[in-house]
């Protein structure tokens, strides 16, 4: 479990990191080679992601995306010092029990 959750992390890390680098070069423009060092970065996210040992891709990539909400929520936070309020926090709660429960429910 350790394992899956060092990749959604790491795989969250490069798509949001690279969706900030191109959103940097295009909203306030930063130099080109953010843009390509962004789009780099959600590459590799795309690649990070075939790691995982779920045998799903549905499912992972339905996981993922609960994480990269919580991520999503936690970037804003670090990198734009926007600080979540109670909503946000709620709302990321919930994302983390779907996932949970898409990822781990017993199946046949």
């Amino acid at each position: 479990m350790t394992y899956a959750i060092v990749l959604f992390i790491v795989a969250g890390l490069a798509e949001i990191g690279g969706g900030y680098l191109i959103w940097l070069w295009l909203r306030e423009g930063k130099p080109f080679y953010w843009g390509i060092s962004g789009g780099i970065a959600l590459a590799l996210y795309g690649v990070i992601a075939t790691f995982q040992t779920f045998p799903s891709f549905g499912r992972v990539y339905a996981a993922y995306g609960g994480v990269f909400i919580v991520l999503s929520i936690l970037w804003g936070w670090g990198i734009d010092r926007k600080t979540p309020d109670l909503y946000d926090w709620i709302g990321a709660t919930i994302c983390l029990v779907g996932v949970s429960v898409i990822l781990f429910a017993p199946r046949n």
